[in-house]
């Protein structure tokens, strides 16, 4: 009687350890399961072309949104012209496209064809808005969601992140320019914030300004030209009659000023919102169709030759 007992106490003990045993083993595999889902996914982190991405996973894919059949009514085509993002459906996705609009060629446009700007007051390395409140209503900034998509066409993966505004969201940047949209281009390929304030301008594929280079040259986008001796100013855009004629050597004052929306000239010439070569100025070579895409749209007071 006592050997049976005796057998069936080890049994039990043996039968417990080897429970035992089988229990540890699957909390071990249990925990190496729950540490492999926690484990960031592929991609998530670190910042796309540069430019921080606040940690944040995101998409960039080639081709436009229509062509990776986005669907309608998301994303760009989801914004309302000059109106914030904030719908869920409106930050799925961005397109960045190399376009033309207006003078400005090229220039990045959206997936709904609007001018995309960057702010001189904005830091590229590191990426920083410093555009918010009512300067963000103004100029809304071009925001996705985590894990949204950018679709790229015509833009290099390279030049394209995103940077953590202070309001927490994820703006986009294209060479480490914040990017924006302006509140008064009402239709697609509008320019109206070209040369806002001196400070705000089309944002070129690779992040520099649109319409002239870093030395702020406008008109054709070539090299210097000669100085130019005479201007022809006229009051609508794409050399559109009334114009006045002007010619001298330095500074000469605009008879009938703040009038002019477009240009036409043999080399290049320094343009002044002020009389007397003062105020806010730019340089510019050969014919301007549209003053308004350098910021100059009635608003040429006096002309520099020489």
């Amino acid at each position: 009687m006592i050997r049976k007992h005796t057998a069936v106490i080890v049994s039990v003990a043996t039968s417990g350890v080897l429970l035992l045993s089988a229990c540890g083993a699957e909390n071990k595999g249990g925990s190496a399961s729950a540490s492999s889902a926690a484990a960031p996914a592929a991609g998530q982190g670190g910042a796309a072309g540069g430019s921080p991405s606040a940690g944040q996973d995101l998409s960039l894919l080639s081709g436009t949104a229509k062509a990776n059949n986005a669907s309608p009514k998301t994303g760009d085509w989801a914004v309302e012209p000059g109106k914030p993002a904030t719908k869920p459906e409106a930050l799925r996705w961005v397109q960045l496209s190399a376009s033309k609009a207006g003078a400005l060629n090229p220039v990045v446009v959206n997936g709904a064809g609007f001018t995309l700007y960057r702010f001189d007051k904005d830091t590229a390395n590191p990426s920083k808005s410093t555009c918010d409140g009512d300067c963000a209503s103004t100029w809304p900034p071009v925001v996705v969601a985590p894990g949204g998509k950018v679709f790229l066409d015509g833009v290099d993966k390279s030049k394209v992140g995103t940077v953590k505004r202070d309001d927490g969201t994820l703006q986009v940047t294209v060479g480490g320019w914040p990017v924006y949209r302006f509140s008064k281009d009402s239709k697609p390929g509008e320019t109206k914030g070209q040369g806002v304030g001196g400070t705000w301008f089309g944002v070129t594929p690779d992040g520099k300004k649109a319409g002239g280079g870093a030395d702020g040259d406008a008109g054709s986008g070539s090299p210097q030209a000669k100085p130019a001796t005479s201007v022809v100013l006229f009051d609508d855009r794409n050399f559109g009659d009334p114009s006045q004629g002007l010619a001298g050597k330095g500074c000469q004052n605009v008879p009938r000023d703040n009038v002019a929306s477009s240009l036409q000239a043999q080399g290049s010439l320094k343009i002044w919102s002020e009389r007397n070569c003062t105020g806010k100025s730019r340089i510019v070579n050969g014919d301007v169709a549209d003053l308004a895409a350098i910021g100059f749209d009635n608003d040429i007071s006096s002309v520099f030759f020489g």
